[in-house]
Order: C-alpha cells, then sequence, then structure tokens
C-alpha cells in the first residue's frame, strides 16, 4: 500500500462533496510531477483529503477504488485522473501550521512544493497526520 496527500479548494470541491456524492473522479491535473504520482496510485491506497487555500487543514481519509485512466476533462491523452471514494472523516483538523512543527513531516512536499496538488507520504509521514486527526 502507498500513502498520497490531495489538495483541492474547499469553495471548489471540498470533503463534504466527496461524502455527499460517495466518490470522485480526481482530474483536471495539470501539472506532470502531479499526473505522475497519479499514475503510480493503485487500488486501496489511501489518499489524505487537503483543503487549500482557505481552511489550509487535512480533513479526512479516502481510497483510491479506480487506478490512472483518460482525464475526462481534455482530450489530450497526456492527462489521466483516478476515482477515489471516503473512508474517515477526521474528528479534528489537522492545519498546515501543526504539520509545519512536526520534524517527522519537514521534508513532505506540501511543505515543500507547496503548489503541488498530488503528493506522495511515506507510512510514517501519513500516520503521524492521520493520528493528529483522530
Amino acid at each position: 500500500m502507498q500513502y498520497w496527500l490531495v489538495k483541492s479548494e474547499p469553495e471548489a470541491y471540498s470533503w463534504l462533496d466527496l461524502l455527499r456524492e460517495g466518490k470522485a473522479v480526481w482530474d483536471g491535473v495539470r501539472n506532470y510531477q502531479a499526473r505522475n504520482y497519479l499514475q503510480k496510485m493503485q487500488n486501496g491506497d489511501k489518499v489524505l483529503f487537503y483543503h487549500s487555500v482557505s481552511e489550509r487543514s487535512v480533513v479526512g481519509v479516502a481510497v483510491v477504488v479506480r487506478t490512472a485512466f483518460p482525464d475526462p476533462t481534455t482530450n489530450d491523452n497526456r492527462w489521466v485522473a483516478v476515482e477515489l471514494v471516503p473512508e474517515k472523516s477526521f474528528v479534528r483538523p489537522v492545519p498546515l501550521e501543526w504539520i509545519k512543527k512536526q520534524p517527522i513531516l519537514q521534508n513532505i512536499p506540501l511543505i515543500r512544493q507547496s503548489r503541488l496538488s498530488v503528493m506522495p507520504l511515506s507510512e510514517e509521514e501519513y500516520f503521524c497526520i492521520f493520528n493528529e486527526g483522530n
């Protein structure tokens, strides 16, 4: 199993939207590095869901249920999407400020490459954030 973090502006697509819909096609990614990470996702991988911009907090966990397929928002075959389903809402959001203070999380892309919308996490990094939210 691999671990990931995806970012979304809650005004555009929020964790509550994912909960209400029950699944989401994670599409519209137009960064090659993020696209490459989407291509590496496997069924069952855990994905932390981060609200960017206005909230800047991890708010829940989703699971990959469909691996990379052509992004339906474009005819350009360079871009892919995956499908996610919600697994668990956090009891309390894990704010970026808390994440930045954790020594183990100092090298995660959320801090180092703040504009990247899809990123890998180690198991240890994932559980550091997961345990704080629950």
